[in-house]
């Protein structure tokens, strides 16, 4: 009866492997109930934290060509699976385990490559891709402007030039 139910712990596992974006695994001893409950609700719907057995996920790993965790599967273990922005879901579990010290990121895996725990702060310091996106297009218009202006200053000297040359005519002109 239960080597049903492996089997398909086994293949959800390695499908959330494949299908994520990044995943980030934990230990989370000591940590109650309600405080997993509220580290689920504030890491948001795009990330799925899930309570793993170490042999199973050891083996769905492997089927899913995951070697980021391998030395890294003891204890009580959880894995969040990001599926949106990565660095949201860091911010999210770091700043859970500033408040809840038993929460302890272990290692994470971001685009098929192994990250540390330190990386995975690393990323948490970071500012949201949107955050990022929109200095990306600041810089992107101030440049597009300072281009503009060089481009335009040739032309308004001429027109300044002209103008005073014809001005200087009319002045002499008159007198």
């Amino acid at each position: 009866m239960a080597r049903p139910d492996k089997a398909a712990a086994v293949a959800e596992l390695t499908e959330r492997f494949r299908n994520s974006g990044a995943a980030v695994l934990t230990e989370y001893r000591g940590l109650t109930v309600p405080q997993l409950k509220e580290l689920r609700t504030s890491l948001g719907s795009d990330t799925t934290y899930t309570v793993v057995k170490n042999t199973l996920t050891s083996i769905a790993a492997k089927e899913a060509g995951v070697d980021a965790f391998d030395d890294q599967l003891t204890g009580p273990t959880a894995i969040a699976f990001i599926d949106g922005d990565p660095v949201e879901a860091a911010k999210g579990l770091r700043d859970f385990a500033k408040t809840n010290p038993s929460l302890v990121i272990k290692a994470g895996l971001m685009d098929g490559r192994a990250l540390s725990a330190d990386e995975v702060n690393k990323i948490a310091d970071l500012e949201s891709r949107e955050v990022l996106l929109a200095k990306l297009a600041g810089a992107m218009k101030a440049s597009l402007h300072q281009a503009a202006q060089l481009f335009n200053a040739p032309a308004s000297k001429a027109v300044r030039t002209i103008e005073a040359l014809r001005e200087k005519q009319a002045n002499s002109e008159a007198a």
